[in-house]
């Protein structure tokens, strides 16, 4: 029997309360990042550090943890963003979203942004914020079929903010385990 939405429940973790899934969310993140458009090639025993203020959203099947959202208030981005004019402070920056491929298509992506949202909100924030890795569409790496999540961003009432990008590092596996930089761009949202 294929396993469906019905066993999928969300649950929002604070603090303490992460810690028990902490290694869950690591294997997600290396498992999801090692795929296009990331490439992420995880070093062995990578971990999940939640910082301070980081709510954990995850998405459980029975018991297992078959994906994850974070968002936590606007600090680990910031200087872009306070380079282009805005308040880093009325902004919730949203982290990863990983879920493993089995779950996909099935809305849980809606309940990752929904979750996280309304968790921006209790914090009192205006504003949501993420990062995607920019590829450039031509890339032979690319899977054929390969759908960007433009239109889905677009559709949560997200956009582009082409004056906002960064920089982050990480080892593809072509490089080696060297870590070769990659341009983000940014999206947001008023809450």
């Amino acid at each position: 029997m294929q396993r469906g939405m019905a066993e999928l429940h969300l649950i929002t973790l604070t603090g303490a309360d992460q810690a028990p899934y902490l290694d869950a969310v690591a294997r997600l993140r290396a498992t999801v990042f090692a795929e296009w458009p990331y490439l992420y090639a995880a070093p062995a025993g990578a971990s999940f550090t939640p910082t301070p203020g980081t709510a954990l959203v995850l998405a459980l099947d029975g018991d297992r943890a078959v994906g994850a959202a974070t968002c936590q208030p606007m600090e680990e981005a910031s200087a872009p963003v306070r380079a282009a004019g805005l308040d880093p402070a009325t902004h919730c920056y949203f982290g990863e979203s990983v879920l493993l491929p089995e779950y996909r298509g099935r809305g849980a992506g809606v309940r990752f942004f929904a979750a996280r949202e309304a968790q921006a909100r209790a914090m009192g924030l205006a504003h949501a914020a993420f990062c995607a890795v920019v590829r450039n569409p031509n890339d032979p790496r690319q899977p054929p079929g390969y759908q960007p999540l433009d239109n889905f961003w677009r559709r949560r009432g997200y956009t582009p903010q082409p004056g906002i990008s960064a920089i982050m590092h990480w080892p593809e596996p072509v490089d080696g385990g060297r870590a070769t930089p990659h341009s983000l761009a940014f999206w947001t949202r008023a809450l």
